[in-house]
Protein backbone atom coordinates (compact mmCIF):
# COMPACT_ATOMS: atom_id res chain seq x y z
CA UNK A 1 0.00 0.00 0.00
CA UNK A 2 2.79 2.40 0.87
CA UNK A 3 4.42 1.70 -2.50
CA UNK A 4 1.23 2.66 -4.26
CA UNK A 5 0.84 5.99 -2.52
CA UNK A 6 3.93 8.12 -2.06
CA UNK A 7 2.15 10.42 0.33
CA UNK A 8 -0.52 9.98 2.95
CA UNK A 9 -3.89 10.48 1.31
CA UNK A 10 -6.00 11.59 4.25
CA UNK A 11 -9.35 13.24 3.62
CA UNK A 12 -12.78 13.39 5.14
CA UNK A 13 -15.09 10.54 4.15
CA UNK A 14 -18.28 12.17 5.33
CA UNK A 15 -19.46 13.14 1.85
CA UNK A 16 -17.93 10.21 -0.01
CA UNK A 17 -19.00 6.65 -0.78
CA UNK A 18 -16.00 4.86 0.71
CA UNK A 19 -12.95 5.31 2.88
CA UNK A 20 -10.09 2.85 2.38
CA UNK A 21 -7.61 2.50 5.24
CA UNK A 22 -4.40 0.48 5.48
CA UNK A 23 -4.31 -2.06 8.31
CA UNK A 24 -1.83 0.01 10.33
CA UNK A 25 -4.07 3.06 9.95
CA UNK A 26 -1.26 5.16 8.51
CA UNK A 27 -2.81 5.72 5.09
CA UNK A 28 -6.38 6.64 4.21
CA UNK A 29 -8.07 7.28 0.87
CA UNK A 30 -11.56 8.71 0.47
CA UNK A 31 -13.56 8.80 -2.73
CA UNK A 32 -16.47 7.52 -4.75
CA UNK A 33 -16.40 3.81 -5.53
CA UNK A 34 -16.32 3.34 -9.30
CA UNK A 35 -16.15 -0.44 -9.23
CA UNK A 36 -15.07 -3.56 -7.40
CA UNK A 37 -14.10 -6.80 -9.14
CA UNK A 38 -13.72 -9.02 -6.10
CA UNK A 39 -10.00 -8.26 -5.84
CA UNK A 40 -9.51 -4.53 -6.43
CA UNK A 41 -11.33 -1.33 -5.55
CA UNK A 42 -11.53 1.36 -8.23
CA UNK A 43 -12.03 4.73 -6.56
CA UNK A 44 -12.56 8.21 -7.99
CA UNK A 45 -10.54 10.46 -5.67
CA UNK A 46 -9.28 14.02 -5.67
CA UNK A 47 -6.16 12.59 -7.35
CA UNK A 48 -8.16 10.96 -10.15
CA UNK A 49 -9.16 7.27 -10.55
CA UNK A 50 -7.06 4.94 -8.37
CA UNK A 51 -6.94 1.13 -8.13
CA UNK A 52 -6.34 -0.40 -4.69
CA UNK A 53 -5.93 -4.08 -3.76
CA UNK A 54 -8.71 -5.16 -1.38
CA UNK A 55 -6.40 -7.45 0.59
CA UNK A 56 -4.33 -4.48 1.78
CA UNK A 57 -7.08 -2.24 3.15
CA UNK A 58 -10.31 -2.09 5.10
CA UNK A 59 -13.33 -0.36 3.63
CA UNK A 60 -15.76 1.89 5.48
CA UNK A 61 -18.79 3.76 4.22
CA UNK A 62 -22.12 3.15 2.47
CA UNK A 63 -20.45 2.30 -0.83
CA UNK A 64 -18.40 -0.62 0.50
CA UNK A 65 -19.22 -3.97 -1.12
CA UNK A 66 -19.93 -7.20 0.74
CA UNK A 67 -16.60 -9.03 0.38
CA UNK A 68 -17.89 -12.41 1.54
CA UNK A 69 -20.94 -12.45 -0.72
CA UNK A 70 -19.55 -10.52 -3.69
CA UNK A 71 -21.54 -11.01 -6.91
CA UNK A 72 -19.82 -10.18 -10.18
CA UNK A 73 -22.18 -8.16 -12.37
CA UNK A 74 -21.41 -7.49 -16.02
CA UNK A 75 -23.66 -5.97 -18.67
CA UNK A 76 -23.36 -6.90 -22.36
CA UNK A 77 -25.12 -5.09 -25.21
CA UNK A 78 -25.09 -5.23 -28.97
CA UNK A 79 -25.53 -7.55 -31.95
CA UNK A 80 -28.57 -9.85 -31.61
CA UNK A 81 -26.84 -12.77 -33.37
CA UNK A 82 -24.48 -12.85 -30.39
CA UNK A 83 -26.93 -11.89 -27.66
CA UNK A 84 -29.71 -14.25 -28.76
CA UNK A 85 -27.86 -17.17 -30.38
CA UNK A 86 -24.34 -17.50 -29.02
CA UNK A 87 -24.39 -16.09 -25.52
CA UNK A 88 -27.11 -18.21 -23.89
CA UNK A 89 -25.41 -21.44 -24.99
CA UNK A 90 -21.92 -20.26 -24.07
CA UNK A 91 -23.03 -19.05 -20.62
CA UNK A 92 -24.68 -22.41 -19.96
CA UNK A 93 -21.57 -24.34 -20.98
CA UNK A 94 -19.22 -22.04 -19.04
CA UNK A 95 -21.34 -22.38 -15.90
CA UNK A 96 -21.35 -26.18 -16.20
CA UNK A 97 -17.55 -26.18 -16.51
CA UNK A 98 -17.38 -24.30 -13.17
CA UNK A 99 -19.91 -26.55 -11.37
CA UNK A 100 -22.55 -23.85 -11.54
CA UNK A 101 -26.08 -23.73 -12.84
CA UNK A 102 -27.80 -20.89 -14.71
CA UNK A 103 -31.09 -19.20 -13.99
CA UNK A 104 -32.33 -16.97 -16.78
CA UNK A 105 -34.82 -14.18 -16.17
CA UNK A 106 -36.28 -12.22 -19.08
CA UNK A 107 -36.40 -8.57 -18.04
CA UNK A 108 -37.74 -7.15 -21.31
CA UNK A 109 -38.32 -8.30 -24.87
CA UNK A 110 -34.66 -7.84 -25.71
CA UNK A 111 -32.99 -8.06 -22.27
CA UNK A 112 -32.23 -10.99 -19.97
CA UNK A 113 -30.19 -11.58 -16.86
CA UNK A 114 -28.30 -14.85 -16.44
CA UNK A 115 -27.56 -15.68 -12.80
CA UNK A 116 -24.68 -18.12 -12.28
CA UNK A 117 -25.44 -20.20 -9.17
CA UNK A 118 -22.87 -22.06 -7.09
CA UNK A 119 -24.24 -25.58 -6.73
CA UNK A 120 -22.64 -26.29 -3.34
CA UNK A 121 -24.17 -23.24 -1.64
CA UNK A 122 -27.02 -22.23 -4.00
CA UNK A 123 -25.61 -18.69 -3.89
CA UNK A 124 -25.25 -16.28 -6.80
CA UNK A 125 -21.69 -15.94 -8.11
CA UNK A 126 -22.43 -13.62 -11.04
CA UNK A 127 -25.16 -11.88 -12.95
CA UNK A 128 -24.67 -11.35 -16.69
CA UNK A 129 -27.11 -8.79 -18.14
CA UNK A 130 -27.46 -9.33 -21.90
CA UNK A 131 -29.28 -6.84 -24.15
CA UNK A 132 -29.88 -7.47 -27.85
CA UNK A 133 -29.90 -4.18 -29.78
CA UNK A 134 -27.41 -3.35 -32.55
CA UNK A 135 -23.65 -3.01 -32.80
CA UNK A 136 -24.11 0.77 -33.03
CA UNK A 137 -26.10 0.82 -29.79
CA UNK A 138 -23.52 -1.42 -28.12
CA UNK A 139 -20.70 1.02 -28.82
CA UNK A 140 -22.87 3.93 -27.64
CA UNK A 141 -23.60 2.05 -24.41
CA UNK A 142 -19.90 1.38 -23.83
CA UNK A 143 -19.06 5.05 -24.31
CA UNK A 144 -21.76 6.30 -21.94
CA UNK A 145 -20.96 3.46 -19.51
CA UNK A 146 -24.47 2.00 -19.54
CA UNK A 147 -22.92 -1.32 -20.67
CA UNK A 148 -19.61 -2.94 -19.82
CA UNK A 149 -19.03 -5.00 -22.96
CA UNK A 150 -19.99 -4.48 -26.62
CA UNK A 151 -21.30 -7.42 -28.65
CA UNK A 152 -20.19 -6.43 -32.16
CA UNK A 153 -20.60 -7.87 -35.64
CA UNK A 154 -18.12 -5.37 -37.04
CA UNK A 155 -15.07 -3.44 -35.92
CA UNK A 156 -15.56 0.13 -34.63
CA UNK A 157 -15.40 2.85 -37.24
CA UNK A 158 -13.15 5.90 -37.05
CA UNK A 159 -15.80 8.03 -35.34
CA UNK A 160 -16.37 5.39 -32.65
CA UNK A 161 -12.62 5.04 -32.11
CA UNK A 162 -12.29 8.80 -31.64
CA UNK A 163 -15.33 8.92 -29.34
CA UNK A 164 -13.87 6.14 -27.18
CA UNK A 165 -10.65 8.07 -26.65
CA UNK A 166 -12.53 11.31 -26.00
CA UNK A 167 -14.66 9.61 -23.31
CA UNK A 168 -11.61 8.11 -21.54
CA UNK A 169 -12.35 4.64 -22.89
CA UNK A 170 -8.90 4.37 -24.47
CA UNK A 171 -7.80 2.77 -27.73
CA UNK A 172 -10.28 0.10 -28.86
CA UNK A 173 -7.73 -1.34 -31.32
CA UNK A 174 -5.41 -2.55 -28.54
CA UNK A 175 -5.10 -6.33 -28.24
CA UNK A 176 -6.44 -6.38 -24.67
CA UNK A 177 -9.60 -4.47 -25.63
CA UNK A 178 -11.25 -7.07 -27.89
CA UNK A 179 -12.01 -10.78 -28.09
CA UNK A 180 -13.12 -12.71 -31.14
CA UNK A 181 -16.01 -14.84 -29.97
CA UNK A 182 -16.72 -16.74 -33.19
CA UNK A 183 -16.32 -16.36 -36.94
CA UNK A 184 -18.91 -15.86 -39.64
CA UNK A 185 -18.78 -14.67 -43.24
CA UNK A 186 -20.73 -12.44 -45.59
CA UNK A 187 -21.84 -14.63 -48.49
CA UNK A 188 -23.84 -14.21 -51.71
CA UNK A 189 -27.00 -16.32 -51.50
CA UNK A 190 -29.38 -17.59 -54.20
CA UNK A 191 -32.20 -20.12 -54.36
CA UNK A 192 -31.13 -23.78 -54.76
CA UNK A 193 -32.47 -23.85 -58.35
CA UNK A 194 -30.48 -20.77 -59.39
CA UNK A 195 -27.58 -21.69 -61.72
CA UNK A 196 -25.17 -18.90 -60.63
CA UNK A 197 -21.93 -20.60 -59.57
CA UNK A 198 -19.66 -17.63 -58.98
CA UNK A 199 -19.62 -13.83 -58.82
CA UNK A 200 -16.94 -11.20 -58.32
CA UNK A 201 -17.19 -8.66 -55.51
CA UNK A 202 -17.40 -5.88 -58.11
CA UNK A 203 -20.27 -7.64 -59.89
CA UNK A 204 -21.97 -8.11 -56.52
CA UNK A 205 -21.63 -4.40 -55.79
CA UNK A 206 -22.97 -3.44 -59.24
CA UNK A 207 -25.92 -5.81 -58.82
CA UNK A 208 -26.93 -4.26 -55.50
CA UNK A 209 -26.33 -0.74 -56.83
CA UNK A 210 -28.86 -1.43 -59.58
CA UNK A 211 -26.30 -1.29 -62.41
CA UNK A 212 -26.79 -4.99 -63.24
CA UNK A 213 -30.51 -5.67 -63.25
CA UNK A 214 -31.00 -8.83 -65.32
CA UNK A 215 -29.79 -12.39 -64.71
CA UNK A 216 -28.74 -12.71 -68.37
CA UNK A 217 -25.78 -10.39 -67.63
CA UNK A 218 -24.51 -13.01 -65.15
CA UNK A 219 -25.06 -15.98 -67.47
CA UNK A 220 -28.60 -16.75 -66.32
CA UNK A 221 -32.07 -16.45 -67.84
CA UNK A 222 -33.62 -13.27 -69.15
CA UNK A 223 -35.25 -12.24 -65.87
CA UNK A 224 -35.09 -9.32 -63.48
CA UNK A 225 -32.93 -9.69 -60.37
CA UNK A 226 -34.65 -9.34 -56.98
CA UNK A 227 -32.33 -7.83 -54.33
CA UNK A 228 -32.23 -8.67 -50.62
CA UNK A 229 -29.96 -7.26 -47.89
CA UNK A 230 -29.73 -7.29 -44.11
CA UNK A 231 -31.04 -4.12 -42.47
CA UNK A 232 -28.52 -1.28 -42.89
CA UNK A 233 -28.50 -0.39 -39.18
CA UNK A 234 -27.07 -3.80 -38.22
CA UNK A 235 -23.36 -4.53 -37.98
CA UNK A 236 -23.45 -6.95 -40.91
CA UNK A 237 -25.51 -4.48 -42.93
CA UNK A 238 -22.95 -1.75 -42.31
CA UNK A 239 -20.13 -4.17 -43.13
CA UNK A 240 -21.72 -4.84 -46.53
CA UNK A 241 -21.75 -1.12 -47.26
CA UNK A 242 -18.16 -0.65 -46.15
CA UNK A 243 -16.53 -3.77 -47.65
CA UNK A 244 -18.59 -4.47 -50.78
CA UNK A 245 -20.19 -1.23 -51.93
CA UNK A 246 -17.82 1.55 -50.80
CA UNK A 247 -14.64 0.28 -52.56
CA UNK A 248 -16.44 0.85 -55.87
CA UNK A 249 -18.09 4.14 -54.79
CA UNK A 250 -21.53 2.55 -54.96
CA UNK A 251 -24.57 2.55 -52.70
CA UNK A 252 -27.48 0.08 -52.55
CA UNK A 253 -30.38 0.58 -54.96
CA UNK A 254 -33.75 1.84 -53.75
CA UNK A 255 -35.20 -1.47 -54.99
CA UNK A 256 -33.37 -3.50 -52.33
CA UNK A 257 -35.61 -5.35 -49.87
CA UNK A 258 -34.15 -5.09 -46.37
CA UNK A 259 -34.61 -7.75 -43.68
CA UNK A 260 -34.36 -7.42 -39.91
CA UNK A 261 -32.34 -10.64 -39.56
CA UNK A 262 -30.08 -12.82 -41.69
CA UNK A 263 -32.50 -15.73 -41.26
CA UNK A 264 -35.41 -13.66 -42.66
CA UNK A 265 -33.25 -12.77 -45.66
CA UNK A 266 -32.29 -16.41 -46.24
CA UNK A 267 -35.90 -17.59 -46.21
CA UNK A 268 -36.93 -14.92 -48.73
CA UNK A 269 -34.06 -15.71 -51.12
CA UNK A 270 -34.51 -19.49 -50.92
CA UNK A 271 -38.16 -19.13 -52.07
CA UNK A 272 -37.40 -16.93 -55.09
CA UNK A 273 -35.42 -18.37 -58.04
CA UNK A 274 -34.68 -14.85 -59.29
CA UNK A 275 -33.49 -13.42 -55.98
CA UNK A 276 -29.97 -12.76 -54.71
CA UNK A 277 -28.98 -11.70 -51.22
CA UNK A 278 -25.90 -10.99 -49.17
CA UNK A 279 -26.35 -12.85 -45.92
CA UNK A 280 -24.22 -14.74 -43.42
CA UNK A 281 -22.84 -18.25 -43.64
CA UNK A 282 -24.18 -19.13 -40.17
CA UNK A 283 -27.72 -18.37 -41.32
CA UNK A 284 -27.50 -19.64 -44.91
CA UNK A 285 -30.27 -22.17 -44.23
CA UNK A 286 -31.90 -23.52 -47.39
CA UNK A 287 -30.35 -20.91 -49.66
CA UNK A 288 -27.27 -21.78 -51.72
CA UNK A 289 -23.95 -20.05 -51.04
CA UNK A 290 -22.25 -18.71 -54.18
CA UNK A 291 -18.44 -18.68 -54.41
CA UNK A 292 -16.60 -15.40 -54.84
CA UNK A 293 -14.53 -15.10 -58.01
CA UNK A 294 -11.74 -12.75 -58.92
CA UNK A 295 -11.47 -11.05 -62.28
CA UNK A 296 -8.13 -12.84 -62.72
CA UNK A 297 -9.73 -16.26 -62.24
CA UNK A 298 -9.15 -17.06 -58.55
CA UNK A 299 -12.12 -18.55 -56.68
CA UNK A 300 -12.80 -18.24 -52.95
CA UNK A 301 -15.26 -20.54 -51.18
CA UNK A 302 -16.55 -19.82 -47.67
CA UNK A 303 -15.21 -23.02 -46.08
CA UNK A 304 -14.41 -23.20 -42.35
CA UNK A 305 -10.65 -23.33 -42.96
CA UNK A 306 -10.79 -20.43 -45.45
CA UNK A 307 -12.73 -18.38 -42.89
CA UNK A 308 -10.34 -19.25 -40.03
CA UNK A 309 -7.34 -18.22 -42.12
CA UNK A 310 -9.14 -15.21 -43.68
CA UNK A 311 -8.38 -16.62 -47.13
CA UNK A 312 -12.06 -15.95 -47.82
CA UNK A 313 -12.15 -12.16 -48.35
CA UNK A 314 -15.46 -11.45 -46.57
CA UNK A 315 -14.79 -13.16 -43.26
CA UNK A 316 -16.88 -11.49 -40.52
CA UNK A 317 -15.69 -12.09 -36.94
CA UNK A 318 -18.12 -11.66 -34.06
CA UNK A 319 -16.37 -9.58 -31.43
CA UNK A 320 -16.49 -8.43 -27.84
CA UNK A 321 -15.07 -5.00 -26.95
CA UNK A 322 -14.13 -4.58 -23.31
CA UNK A 323 -14.00 -1.47 -21.11
CA UNK A 324 -10.70 0.09 -20.17
CA UNK A 325 -11.25 -0.79 -16.51
CA UNK A 326 -10.48 -4.15 -14.92
CA UNK A 327 -13.32 -6.69 -15.12
CA UNK A 328 -14.38 -9.07 -12.29
CA UNK A 329 -12.41 -12.30 -12.06
CA UNK A 330 -15.35 -14.49 -13.09
CA UNK A 331 -15.91 -12.33 -16.17
CA UNK A 332 -12.25 -12.65 -17.10
CA UNK A 333 -12.55 -16.42 -16.72
CA UNK A 334 -15.59 -16.32 -19.03
CA UNK A 335 -13.60 -14.46 -21.69
CA UNK A 336 -10.78 -17.01 -21.47
CA UNK A 337 -13.35 -19.79 -21.81
CA UNK A 338 -13.98 -18.64 -25.38
CA UNK A 339 -10.64 -20.19 -26.40
CA UNK A 340 -11.48 -23.61 -24.93
CA UNK A 341 -12.42 -26.75 -26.84
CA UNK A 342 -15.76 -26.79 -25.00
CA UNK A 343 -16.60 -23.34 -26.37
CA UNK A 344 -15.40 -24.40 -29.84
CA UNK A 345 -17.92 -27.25 -29.84
CA UNK A 346 -20.77 -24.93 -28.85
CA UNK A 347 -19.82 -22.42 -31.55
CA UNK A 348 -19.64 -25.11 -34.24
CA UNK A 349 -22.98 -26.64 -33.15
CA UNK A 350 -24.70 -23.26 -33.56
CA UNK A 351 -23.52 -22.96 -37.17
CA UNK A 352 -20.63 -20.52 -36.66
CA UNK A 353 -16.93 -21.17 -37.28
CA UNK A 354 -14.67 -21.48 -34.26
CA UNK A 355 -11.01 -20.54 -34.12
CA UNK A 356 -9.66 -23.94 -33.14
CA UNK A 357 -6.30 -24.41 -34.86
CA UNK A 358 -6.33 -26.94 -37.71
CA UNK A 359 -3.63 -27.97 -40.17
CA UNK A 360 -3.43 -29.05 -43.80
CA UNK A 361 -0.48 -30.43 -45.79
CA UNK A 362 0.95 -27.81 -48.11
CA UNK A 363 1.58 -30.59 -50.62
CA UNK A 364 -2.19 -31.01 -51.07
CA UNK A 365 -2.83 -27.36 -51.92
CA UNK A 366 -2.37 -27.51 -55.66
CA UNK A 367 -4.64 -24.52 -56.29
CA UNK A 368 -2.23 -22.30 -54.36
CA UNK A 369 0.68 -23.33 -56.54
CA UNK A 370 -1.41 -22.96 -59.70
CA UNK A 371 -2.27 -19.43 -58.56
CA UNK A 372 1.40 -18.68 -57.96
CA UNK A 373 2.40 -19.86 -61.41
CA UNK A 374 -0.45 -18.06 -63.20
CA UNK A 375 0.26 -14.80 -61.34
CA UNK A 376 4.03 -14.85 -61.79
CA UNK A 377 5.35 -11.87 -63.72
CA UNK A 378 8.62 -10.22 -64.56
CA UNK A 379 9.56 -9.66 -60.90
CA UNK A 380 8.71 -13.23 -59.73
CA UNK A 381 10.71 -15.77 -61.74
CA UNK A 382 11.06 -19.54 -61.79
CA UNK A 383 13.84 -19.44 -59.21
CA UNK A 384 11.61 -17.64 -56.70
CA UNK A 385 8.89 -20.25 -57.15
CA UNK A 386 11.33 -23.14 -56.85
CA UNK A 387 12.72 -21.70 -53.60
CA UNK A 388 9.22 -21.37 -52.19
CA UNK A 389 8.20 -24.90 -53.18
CA UNK A 390 11.36 -26.30 -51.57
CA UNK A 391 10.46 -24.51 -48.32
CA UNK A 392 6.90 -25.86 -48.49
CA UNK A 393 8.07 -29.46 -48.93
CA UNK A 394 6.87 -31.63 -46.03
CA UNK A 395 5.33 -28.72 -44.11
CA UNK A 396 1.76 -28.22 -42.96
CA UNK A 397 -0.10 -24.94 -42.94
CA UNK A 398 -1.88 -24.02 -39.70
CA UNK A 399 -5.22 -22.22 -39.89
CA UNK A 400 -3.80 -19.43 -37.70
CA UNK A 401 -3.03 -16.67 -40.19
CA UNK A 402 -2.25 -13.00 -39.56
CA UNK A 403 -3.36 -10.17 -41.81
CA UNK A 404 -2.34 -6.53 -41.94
CA UNK A 405 -3.51 -3.13 -43.01
CA UNK A 406 -2.08 -1.86 -46.31
CA UNK A 407 1.57 -0.87 -45.95
CA UNK A 408 1.67 -1.54 -42.19
CA UNK A 409 2.48 -4.21 -39.63
CA UNK A 410 -0.81 -3.55 -37.75
CA UNK A 411 -2.81 -6.74 -37.18
CA UNK A 412 -6.58 -6.85 -37.69
CA UNK A 413 -8.97 -7.99 -34.92
CA UNK A 414 -9.24 -11.62 -36.07
CA UNK A 415 -5.45 -11.87 -36.33
CA UNK A 416 -5.01 -10.55 -32.79
CA UNK A 417 -7.25 -13.37 -31.61
CA UNK A 418 -5.27 -15.89 -33.67
CA UNK A 419 -2.10 -14.69 -31.91
CA UNK A 420 -3.68 -15.56 -28.57
CA UNK A 421 -4.88 -18.96 -29.80
CA UNK A 422 -1.45 -19.91 -31.10
CA UNK A 423 0.23 -18.69 -27.91
CA UNK A 424 -2.08 -20.81 -25.73
CA UNK A 425 -1.29 -23.88 -27.86
CA UNK A 426 2.44 -23.25 -27.44
CA UNK A 427 1.97 -22.92 -23.68
CA UNK A 428 0.15 -26.28 -23.60
CA UNK A 429 3.10 -27.93 -25.39
CA UNK A 430 1.13 -28.76 -28.56
CA UNK A 431 4.15 -28.02 -30.79
CA UNK A 432 6.96 -29.26 -28.54
CA UNK A 433 9.92 -30.51 -30.56
CA UNK A 434 8.68 -28.94 -33.79
CA UNK A 435 9.32 -25.76 -35.75
CA UNK A 436 6.80 -23.03 -36.43
CA UNK A 437 7.77 -20.90 -39.41
CA UNK A 438 6.11 -17.49 -39.75
CA UNK A 439 6.01 -16.91 -43.52
CA UNK A 440 5.31 -13.43 -44.84
CA UNK A 441 3.47 -12.61 -48.07
CA UNK A 442 2.31 -9.37 -49.65
CA UNK A 443 0.07 -8.03 -52.36
CA UNK A 444 1.65 -7.01 -55.67
CA UNK A 445 1.32 -3.25 -55.22
CA UNK A 446 4.73 -1.63 -55.66
CA UNK A 447 8.16 -3.14 -56.28
CA UNK A 448 8.65 -6.86 -55.53
CA UNK A 449 11.84 -6.15 -53.54
CA UNK A 450 10.02 -3.68 -51.27
CA UNK A 451 7.13 -6.10 -50.84
CA UNK A 452 9.54 -8.86 -49.84
CA UNK A 453 11.07 -6.64 -47.14
CA UNK A 454 7.62 -5.68 -45.88
CA UNK A 455 6.53 -9.33 -45.83
CA UNK A 456 9.62 -10.28 -43.82
CA UNK A 457 8.94 -7.45 -41.36
CA UNK A 458 5.38 -8.64 -40.91
CA UNK A 459 6.56 -12.21 -40.31
CA UNK A 460 8.92 -10.99 -37.59
CA UNK A 461 6.18 -8.82 -36.06
CA UNK A 462 3.85 -11.83 -35.86
CA UNK A 463 6.58 -14.03 -34.38
CA UNK A 464 7.39 -11.47 -31.68
CA UNK A 465 3.69 -10.98 -30.90
CA UNK A 466 3.28 -14.73 -30.32
CA UNK A 467 6.39 -14.83 -28.13
CA UNK A 468 5.06 -11.98 -26.00
CA UNK A 469 1.62 -13.62 -25.73
CA UNK A 470 3.07 -17.03 -24.80
CA UNK A 471 4.77 -15.71 -21.66
CA UNK A 472 3.76 -18.76 -19.61
CA UNK A 473 5.20 -21.26 -22.09
CA UNK A 474 8.66 -22.83 -22.38
CA UNK A 475 9.84 -21.41 -25.69
CA UNK A 476 12.95 -23.59 -25.57
CA UNK A 477 10.75 -26.56 -26.51
CA UNK A 478 9.61 -25.14 -29.84
CA UNK A 479 11.54 -23.38 -32.57
CA UNK A 480 10.04 -20.16 -33.95
CA UNK A 481 11.57 -18.90 -37.20
CA UNK A 482 10.61 -16.63 -40.09
CA UNK A 483 10.69 -16.71 -43.88
CA UNK A 484 9.16 -14.51 -46.57
CA UNK A 485 8.20 -14.78 -50.24
CA UNK A 486 6.54 -11.41 -50.82
CA UNK A 487 4.05 -11.46 -53.67
CA UNK A 488 5.01 -14.95 -54.89
CA UNK A 489 1.94 -16.84 -53.60
CA UNK A 490 -1.27 -14.80 -54.09
CA UNK A 491 -4.50 -16.20 -52.67
CA UNK A 492 -6.76 -13.74 -54.50
CA UNK A 493 -6.73 -11.20 -57.29
CA UNK A 494 -4.92 -7.93 -56.65
CA UNK A 495 -7.39 -5.90 -58.67
CA UNK A 496 -9.64 -4.94 -55.74
CA UNK A 497 -9.09 -4.00 -52.07
CA UNK A 498 -10.56 -7.25 -50.73
CA UNK A 499 -8.18 -9.36 -52.81
CA UNK A 500 -5.15 -7.31 -51.82
CA UNK A 501 -6.15 -7.64 -48.14
CA UNK A 502 -6.25 -11.45 -48.49
CA UNK A 503 -2.76 -11.46 -50.00
CA UNK A 504 -1.20 -9.37 -47.21
CA UNK A 505 -0.64 -12.12 -44.66
CA UNK A 506 1.69 -14.14 -42.48
CA UNK A 507 1.05 -17.87 -42.61
CA UNK A 508 2.28 -20.33 -39.99
CA UNK A 509 3.90 -23.49 -41.31
CA UNK A 510 4.55 -26.48 -39.09
CA UNK A 511 7.69 -28.51 -39.75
Amino acid sequence: MAALFAVSLIASASAQDVELRSFDGGIELSGTLIGFDGEYYRVESIFGPLTVAAQGVTCRGPGCPDLENFVAEVSFQGAPEIANRLFPALIERFAASRNMSVRRQILAENRSVFALIREESDSVAARFFVTATTTDAGFEALLDRSADVVLASRVPDAAEQEAAEASDQGDLSMIARSRVLALDALVPLVAPVNILDGITIEELARVFAGEITDWSTLGGPDAAISLHLIAPDTGHGQDIGFRIMAPFDLTPSDTVIHHATARDLTEAVARDPFAIGIGTLSAAGNARVVDLQGACGFTSAATPNAIKSEDYPLTAPLLLYLPVRRMPQLARDFFRFFESQEADRVIRRLGFVNQGITSAPLSSQGDRLANAISAAGEEIDLGDLQEMIAAMNGAQRLSATFRFEDGTTELDAQSRSAISRLARAIERGVFDGQELVFVGFSDATGAASANLRLARGRAEAARLAVIEAASDGDLNRVRLSIDAFGEALPMACDDDPAGRAVNRRVEVWLR
